[in-house]
């Protein structure tokens, strides 16, 4: 060999074998060797070729895909009230079993419909029930009331009762505190507006008749219904329902303003003052 041939560049980047490549693969290799070397067996490498251990399912696999085709298929009726709960639990809690939380809030609450109606603060004390599941739980009662609203409201309410009584249940029969409400029709007697005039019981909260009529000439309203809730569940009218009714009646028709009647509502029934003979 000549001189010439002999002689490497001072430049030249000396070659690097493969393993020595930093291509991200380097510390696996090297924690091998060093591994080997000091006696400690390496981390096992997983082999395609070889079938990967199963993991068991739980038992409530498939449950949920066949809970909503049962749904799908027959509606509410096909379902017990747990499992419709369940169901919606189901949007709001992707993962785990959700059928043992459903059946605990209704045996807290009582029913499927004191758990919609339940108050935020007091799902918040339901074990296992977040956020995600109380924004589900309130979602649905507010879509039950939209809907019975609408109905109420697609023909006059006189000739729509039943849809009348149904809206005011969902709107309030469940609710575990009295409100009185005023339902402004105008002059096909087509719902306006439903407010809550007051909270708490009629007998010991006073009521203003003349605030109720300046709030019906407000909205131009031409007749109203008055409804509140018995908590108790008894829709039995107590004396100051009956004194109340009659007073706002008086002030009502010295401004031309028909009040159709007034319904006491609770979660077992419901009175109208009209139908007893007290209007």
């Amino acid at each position: 060999m000549s001189e010439t041939e002999d002689r490497k560049p001072a430049s030249a980047t000396p070659q690097r074998t493969a393993s020595e490549i930093d291509d991200g693969t380097r510390v696996f290799f090297d924690q091998t060797r060093d591994a080997s070397a000091s006696g400690i067996a390496s981390p096992a490498v997983s082999d395609s070729s070889s079938p990967k251990a199963k993991q068991p399912k739980p038992h409530y696999h498939g449950h949920r895909q066949r809970l909503r085709e049962r749904f799908i298929k027959g509606g509410a009726t096909a379902l017990a009230d747990y499992e419709l709960l369940e169901l919606m639990l189901c949007m709001a809690m992707p993962r785990g079993d959700v059928k043992p939380l459903a059946k605990s809030l209704i045996a807290q609450f009582g029913s499927f419909a004191n758990v919609l109606a339940a108050r935020p603060e007091d799902l918040q004390t339901a074990k296992g029930l977040g956020e995600a599941g109380i924004a589900a739980i309130k979602i649905a009662e507010a879509s039950a009331q939209h809907l019975s609203r609408e109905r109420a409201m697609e023909q006059p309410v006189i000739a729509s009762w039943e849809q009348l009584i149904d809206y005011c249940r969902v709107r309030i029969g469940h609710l575990k505190t009295e409100e009185l409400h005023l339902l402004f029709l105008d002059r096909k007697n087509r719902l306006i507006a439903d407010e809550c005039h007051q909270r708490g019981t009629v007998d010991h909260t006073p009521v203003y008749p003349r605030e109720v009529i300046k709030r019906a000439l407000e909205l131009h309203a031409s007749a109203l219904i008055l409804v509140h809730n018995h908590p108790s569940g008894d829709a039995t009218p107590s004396k100051g329902d009956i004194d109340m009714t009659r007073k706002i009646i008086e002030a009502a028709k010295a401004m031309d303003i028909t009040v159709h009647d007034h319904i006491i509502i609770s979660h077992a029934g419901y009175n109208s003052f009209k139908t007893l003979g007290l209007i």
